[in-house]
């Protein structure tokens, strides 16, 4: 199995406690980064000991488990600390549509992280800690439309809401993307100082390209515990604190959004359940605020009945209503028929998993796909019934804000 991979023996992986390493992405390299970063606490890697590029269909989330298994199971490990995100980590993030490809996980070379009072460094091979050079602007941002003008997007979100009143379904989550264009080739470590900066209540990362800042976990696995953050249900921040507080008792009140949480959490649960021994879901969601938009968000957690990995809990719960829709395979067959676009690994899971099988992932939102000097980014909104297509274009704008920050500063 090592030698399809390219392997010729064994990874030989080990992991040592560091003094703290302070701002985790100051000492990333030039070298395409991996990163998984909140409250400044994480992960951070680069390099490339190993790479599984996940053939597309339905099998793919077990066919890279068990890849990635083996790969642990054969590699020589280190690791005196034994904590979640010691020893040999995978990064990887998945194309939102199983069909579709793009799924990758990689296993850096070097993994320099921090949690809990905790600092560590895991090296595979002769890989070494390295001096970062320091990052580079990209210059001048350009935009120009996606796949799609805002005009011919509204024009689809029209479509969705007639089929929704059609009832054939009852919510269907639209994308649409922006592209961007920079003076000098995007250096992805200045997006990712400026995200952790900017929201550290999000999950910064990076995997491959992807780069961003998601207000979204779908799951931590620690031990047999897990831990979930559903959230539909958006409005844009006010203009001072009055209108702030208004628009956040809207949200709250508003019964399109309360319903489209309800569908999200409800399919949380549902996928949840059978894995679980016990599970707890809140009757009423929270609001969730931050810089440029207030979410209403519902915490879930759990306890696994058996001895279910991370990836396998993964598996279970994408895609969830909040990205898809309700029912999510009638929203999935509209998503394909009117979206226009190929989301690529938007929308899809986003995070790590380490060789006990805990880790985090996320839902691979406020984000671009980041190549050379030019940038593809994406935002999406949740149609129902009685959405508005203005509304619904405003809302996208404000997601893509987090980006543009990003690029810009």
């Amino acid at each position: 199995m090592t030698v399809a991979l390219g392997l010729t023996r064994p990874l030989l992986v080990r992991t040592v406690p560091v003094a703290d390493p302070g701002d985790l992405v100051a000492r990333l390299p030039k070298a395409p980064p991996f990163a998984w970063i909140r409250h400044g606490e994480g992960l951070v890697g680069w390099g490339e000991a190993a790479r599984l590029d996940v053939p597309p269909g339905p099998g793919g989330f077990a066919w890279a488990s068990d890849r990635l298994s083996a790969l642990f199971g054969e590699a020589r490990i280190e690791d005196d600390l034994r904590v979640p995100g010691s020893g040999p980590v995978a990064f990887g993030s998945f194309a939102f549509d199983r069909d579709r490809p793009g799924s990758v996980l990689v296993i850096p070379r070097v993994v320099l992280a921090k949690r809990d009072g905790h600092a560590w460094l895991t090296t595979i091979g002769e890989a070494h800690l390295t001096t970062a050079s320091a990052p580079a602007e990209p210059g001048r941002i350009r935009y120009g439309d996606g796949t799609l003008t805002a005009v011919e997007w509204e024009r689809r979100v029209a479509r969705a809401v007639r089929t929704i009143r059609s009832g054939r379904l009852e919510k269907a989550v639209l994308a649409r993307d922006l592209t961007a264009r920079a003076d000098r080739e995007i250096d992805v470590r200045v997006l990712l100082d400026r995200l952790a900066r900017r929201y550290p209540d999000c999950y910064t990362f990076s995997c491959d390209g992807l780069v961003g800042s998601t207000p979204e976990l779908l799951v931590r696995h620690t031990g047999r515990r897990i831990e979930s953050l559903v959230l539909a249900g958006t409005t844009q921040r006010g203009l001072d604190a009055a209108d702030d507080a208004a628009r956040g008792a809207a949200l709250y009140a508003s019964r399109k959004d309360r319903y489209e949480h309800a569908c999200a959490v409800a399919s949380v649960r549902e996928a949840l359940a059978p894995l679980c021994s016990s599970l707890r879901v809140p009757d009423t969601p929270e609001l969730l605020v931050l810089p440029n938009v207030q979410h209403l968000a519902s915490p879930v957690t759990g306890r696994l009945s058996d001895g279910a990995s991370v990836l396998d809990v993964v598996a279970a719960m994408h895609p969830t209503a909040a990205v898809g829709g309700t029912p999510t395979g009638t929203a999935l067959e509209l998503i394909r028929e009117i979206e226009g676009m190929d989301r690529g690994r938007y929308a899809g899971p986003v995070g790590w998993i380490d060789s006990r099988g805990d880790g985090e992932w996320g839902i691979a939102l406020r984000c671009a796909q980041v190549s050379g000097d030019s940038a593809r980014l994406f935002a999406g909104c949740g149609i129902m019934g009685d959405s508005d297509p203005a509304a619904e274009l405003a809302e996208a704008q404000a997601k893509f804000r987090v980006m543009q920050y990003a690029l810009e500063g």
